[in-house]
């Protein structure tokens, strides 16, 4: 029983972080007019280096599809992103930084270099590998499709 309540404290510990974190981020990002969720859209599609559709988006991001569509939809508005046919599905539009998405997204990302530089410092070596192995393996025993937590066979 103790292994499943040091469970359930990381997770609650992760769901803080990821609050303090979008709430961070947001201030963050203002300075571009972008909230957490906006920089997070265009930082998919800066690091696929790709145009993707808005399901490879949300499935890179961890987000949902219906998320990721409403964000990549202000974004197109604001004229940050272009949006070309998709010749593998009629219905999946494919998404892309336009050269003021592209702009916006360095600004952003600049800044978040040198904070995470900053950061990075506060930890010994070793520590980021290990919590990014964490999370990957605890995402991992969590697939979407599982969100019943009828994933037994794990």
């Amino acid at each position: 029983m103790e292994q499943a309540k040091l469970l359930s404290d990381t997770v609650l510990a992760i769901f803080r972080a990821n609050g303090r974190l979008i709430a961070w981020g947001d201030h963050f990002a203002a300075a571009q007019a972008l909230t957490s969720a906006r920089w997070q859209m265009l930082g998919a599609l800066a690091l696929a280096g790709e145009p993707l559709t808005a399901p490879q988006i949300a499935d890179s991001m961890g987000v949902s599809r219906q998320g990721a569509q409403k964000q990549l939809n202000l974004l197109f508005a604001d004229g940050l992103l272009t949006r070309t046919p998709n010749p593998a599905h009629q219905r999946s539009p494919l998404y892309w930084l336009s050269a003021a998405g592209q702009q916006c997204f360095d600004a952003v990302d600049s800044r978040w270099r040198e904070h995470a530089l900053r950061v990075a410092a506060s930890f010994a070596p070793g520590e980021l590998e290990s919590v990014q192995r964490l999370l990957d393996k605890l995402a991992s025993l969590h697939p979407p499709e599982d969100a019943k937590g009828e994933n037994d066979a794990r």
